[in-house]
């Protein structure tokens, strides 16, 4: 493969726009594809996603476009668009792409419908073609500003991870290869719907040991289900697993868990999700997670609980009360 120098980014969203400010950091030239018109005359105009990314600065060398075909000339791809988009945005960029273009995988989900990972969906729609997934612990807003981050960047080949991760990789944004795209895909996705979690937890002010407490039985969720799906326990235990995990139910920045917050308030989902313009991909989630988890005999009583309380009117308090009386037993995190 020649030299990763034009790098294309499909979805102009918060983690979109600061994919774009890290690979033009990286001296690449950068070609942002927004649906919202908006978006991409303010990214050309002023330099700033005023719509999504408020108040960050983004370098000149990041050029915003609507079509597709301005994407043909690239040598990398990060797909951004969110995870229930996923199959249709990439159905119409496999006939402007190269064959051989490599395509990043950025969401963090599992399609609504057919249960599947997005690299599952993307062999469906695009057999063949060279896929990476890139996961981790990151905030849009810090990672963009340049502030120090470290994710995962998995994909089957270490020759194309090596120039993937060079293509984007500096002092503040340190990449990580791993060969386990499942592992990386799971902890991507479980750690939004278990962020919900903790965020009924602080927004029902049940303290940290509750919050920790959570994190920790979640992770054994976590474990579980990607052992069943055939991911690594390092990698769940790494970066896009345990470290994403962290961050996501630390704080309410982060979507999912600020969704919970609310929730744990007493705020109905419908309400909490049309007063907002990003997308907490952890509500569409859940329910698909947990038919998954069922279908492979997991035990996941916390993302049940979470699908409790999105789709089946469970009250709060009742649902807390629930998880609270299951019965005592011996601490397993493996199966």
């Amino acid at each position: 493969m020649s030299e990763m120098q034009r790098i294309g980014v499909v979805g102009g969203g918060a983690w979109g726009t600061a994919l774009a400010q890290v690979a033009a950091r990286a001296g690449r030239d950068v070609v942002l594809w927004a649906r919202e018109p908006q978006v991409v005359a303010d990214i050309n105009a002023i330099h700033e996603n005023r719509t999504y990314l408020a108040g960050v600065t983004l370098d000149p060398v990041v050029r915003a476009t609507g079509a597709f075909t301005d994407l043909a000339a690239c040598d990398a791809l990060l797909l951004v668009a969110p995870a229930q988009f996923l199959r249709a945005v990439l159905a119409d960029l496999a006939a402007v792409l190269a064959a051989r273009v490599p395509v990043v995988l950025c969401a963090k989900g599992i399609e609504q419908g057919s249960g599947l990972l997005m690299t599952e969906v993307a062999a469906q729609v695009a057999p063949g073609r060279p896929l990476a997934v890139l996961s981790g612990p990151t905030f849009a807003a810090e990672v963009a500003r340049g502030l120090p981050t470290a994710i995962t960047l998995a994909c089957q080949s270490q020759a194309m991870g090596d120039q993937l991760m060079t293509a984007l990789g500096q002092t503040t944004f340190r990449p990580y290869w791993s060969d386990d795209l499942i592992g990386a895909e799971v902890g991507g996705a479980v750690k939004n719907v278990l962020a919900i979690a903790c965020g009924v937890a602080a927004g029902r002010q049940l303290g940290e040991n509750a919050r920790a407490a959570l994190i920790t039985r979640g992770y054994a969720e976590m474990l579980r289900f990607g052992l069943a799906k055939g991911a690594q326990a390092e990698t769940l235990s790494g970066l896009s697993g345990l470290g994403d995990l962290i961050l996501t139910c630390s704080s309410t920045q982060s979507r999912n868990m600020s969704l919970g917050f609310a929730i744990g308030e007493g705020k109905r989902m419908d309400d909490i999700l049309a007063s907002r313009n990003s997308v907490a991909e952890g509500a569409y989630t859940a329910p698909v997670l947990l038919e998954a988890a069922s279908r492979l005999g997991v035990d996941m009583p916390i993302t049940e609980a979470v699908v409790d309380l999105l789709y089946n009117d469970a009250g709060v308090e009742a649902t807390i009360e629930r998880l609270l009386r299951r019965p005592f037993k011996a601490e397993r995190v493996q199966p």
